[in-house]
């Protein structure tokens, strides 16, 4: 293992950060609609320099995937943004060409070796390495791997996809308030449905039931439609790989501030307040997907506040 690539042990399982992207430039105020700012002079203190720019005052995050090994099994959870994926609404993410790859090589993964590739959510910098451009067309980045989904998202996101105004009756039934954003239209086609047609993809419900081996699709929607926070639990030790119901550690402070990325803002707050809760009652030790520095911490109750420590 390269010297410069920290784990973590759950358990039986190691877990490596795989980094595609290093964020160093977010506005608060622009990440965090409903702040301004006094209140985020006031929520930012304290945080260190890995989490924001001392020089700047910028936010500082990162897109990264984490690789679980255990003793049978590589899984990936979410697969980041992707190389040669077409964004131009999204400049930082638009037609990448990271070595993202060669990472995990670095760690004695092969592309084959992959077992399971587990989403959060079907958002761009979350399921872009599902694919990888060969000779004209999409096809699976990690062949030999089933793509564990939710039912819900996916068609949700094909019906958005399609513009045919079926999306409506899916929002409908999901009951969680009005939508303020729809996710983007491509990433249907280039990095979901090329993996259904491979007979790769394996729709779940997101219930809290084991969908592989110590692994449970928590709900934890509002981000998007059916966001789930992932629970791996080895030798009574778990992790949680929450995704997006935190963007940065300033939002531990002010859990009621949504991200401009959370499409649900009231389910979004709600799931946040849920997710937070849950890391500290439980004591998992929490694997975020944009939080810099290490990305792994764990929150603690302090009287009537919780606390992020960054491990």
């Amino acid at each position: 293992m390269p010297h410069n690539v920290t784990s973590y042990r759950v358990g039986d399982a190691t877990i490596f950060k795989i980094p595609e992207l290093a964020l160093d430039g977010g506005d608060a105020e622009i990440l965090f609609p409903d702040s301004d700012p006094a209140a985020v002079a006031e929520a930012v203190r304290g945080l260190g320099p890995g989490s924001l720019d001392p020089r700047t005052r910028l936010l500082r995050q990162s897109i990264h995937v984490w690789l679980v090994r255990t003793p049978t099994q590589v899984i990936l959870i979410d697969t980041a943004t992707g190389n040669d994926k077409n964004r131009p609404t999204m400049p930082v993410l638009h037609r990448l060409n990271e070595p993202f790859l060669d990472r995990l090589t670095a760690v004695d993964v092969r592309p084959e070796d992959v077992d399971l590739v587990l989403l959060t959510h079907l958002h761009a910098d979350h399921v872009g390495w599902n694919t990888r451009y060969e000779d004209g067309r999409w096809v699976s980045a990690f062949p030999n791997a089933r793509y564990l989904f939710s039912a819900r998202e996916r068609a949700y996101v094909a019906a958005v996809a399609r513009g045919d105004g079926s999306d409506a009756a899916i929002r409908a039934e999901a009951g969680l308030g009005t939508a303020t954003k729809t996710p983007l239209h491509a990433i249907y086609e280039d990095s979901v449905l090329p993996i259904i047609e491979a007979g790769l993809a394996h729709e779940v419900t997101v219930d809290g039931s084991e969908v592989a081996a110590g692994f449970a699709f928590l709900p934890s929607p509002g981000h998007s439609i059916d966001h789930a926070s992932i629970r791996f639990i080895s030798r009574g030790e778990q992790a949680l790989f929450w995704g997006d119901v935190l963007h940065h550690p300033l939002q531990v402070a002010r859990p009621d501030w949504n991200s401009i990325f959370c499409e649900f803002p009231e389910a979004a707050q709600k799931s946040r307040q849920w997710a937070m809760n849950y890391a500290a009652e439980t004591g998992a030790l929490v694997f975020t997907t944009h939080f810099a520095e290490s990305s792994v911490g764990r929150l603690s109750r302090e009287g009537d506040r919780l606390t992020w420590h960054f491990i």
